[in-house]
């Protein structure tokens, strides 16, 4: 009776495991695809700079065209209430950590595309994979340290891919740009985790998350707006088409990919760091949509060097 108790316990604890495994392996197909579709973001901020366009209004019109999409994602069953009910319990924490998740992270993020090639900015942003494994301590859980590890190994790839522009006298404002990337870095995660734990309790999927996210951080956005206007005017028909480009592939799409993979580790503080860590393909896919697309320079050896570095990174972190 007794081995039998036991050997039923030891299949249900393989199960488990097994699990636990093809969960975070769907996870990590998520994140990658993510990643893809957010390398989108630079080339097309990076167009729209390129073209002339004023920044903010390039963050703004993002979220514009955002909310409708994920408005109507939500019309069939009337699913938008219940993410409507779940801030009128807590508007204060959706407003703040809506406007922290996206205002905070995509405002400097564009502001900091301005100081060179989409590439240039997407390996920079990588900073949020090491962000994101010092703020596990801020919920109750232990840094990873493996994970931290390798995502520092990711980082020093990227430093390295920026090694060549610096060494042929790139110029650049690096204080701002240190300083916005960095307060993107940080505030996506911190944004994205904290929600996780408001929806948890509502039972919210990911896409009521994103809609609820993108609606209480439009007060912010229509103050960006504003600025906008009265610094630019009006923005093109061209960076219209571009930012509704951005908010179908980068703010609907990747958006929803990435928070599908996040929501589905939230409780496992290493393997949410490996989906964290994923942002870093999009290091990869803008360099070759930039080469492609806007005719960006190619990376030359210690770019490459870099990448190989990143690549490495991503494995050894996915399988530590």
């Amino acid at each position: 009776m007794i081995k039998r108790m036991v050997a039923i316990m030891e299949r249900k604890v393989k199960e488990q495991k097994q699990h636990e495994v093809g969960t975070f392996i769907n996870a990590l197909i998520l994140g990658i695809a993510g990643s893809f579709f957010f390398a989108f973001n630079f080339i097309l901020i990076r167009s729209m700079n390129l073209g002339g366009g004023y920044f903010l209004w390039s963050a703004c019109l993002r979220y514009f065209f955002t909310l409708p999409i994920m408005f109507l994602l939500l019309v069939k069953g009337k699913k938008y209430n219940q993410v409507h009910e779940s801030i009128r319990k807590s508007p204060l924490r959706w407003l703040v950590w809506s406007t922290v998740g996206f205002g905070l992270f995509y405002a400097p993020l564009s502001a900091a595309s301005v100081y060179g090639e989409s590439w240039f900015t997407s390996a920079f942003w990588q900073i949020t994979i090491v962000a994101g494994v010092l703020l596990t301590p801020m919920f109750g859980k232990k840094i990873p340290f493996k994970n931290l590890l390798w995502s520092f190994v990711i980082v020093t790839g990227i430093m390295i891919m920026q090694l060549s522009k610096i060494l042929m006298g790139m110029e650049a404002n690096w204080p701002m740009l240190i300083l916005t990337m960095g307060l993107a870095a940080f505030s996506y995660p911190l944004g994205n985790r904290m929600m996780m734990k408001i929806v948890q309790k509502d039972g919210l999927t990911t896409i009521q998350r994103v809609y609820g996210m993108t609606m209480c951080s439009m007060p912010f956005w229509i103050i960006c707006g504003i600025a906008s206007f009265v610094r630019a005017g009006l923005p093109s028909n061209e960076q219209c088409f571009q930012a509704f480009l951005i908010a179908l592939l980068a703010g609907v799409v990747a958006t929803i990919l990435f928070f599908k993979a996040t929501d589905m580790v939230r409780d496992n503080a290493k393997h949410l760091a490996v989906i964290e860590a994923t942002q870093a393909g999009e290091v990869i896919f803008t360099v070759i949509m930039g080469i492609l697309i806007l005719r960006d320079s190619l990376p030359d050896t210690i770019g490459f060097a870099g990448i190989a570095i990143i690549i490495v990174g991503m494995i050894l972190n996915s399988i530590s």
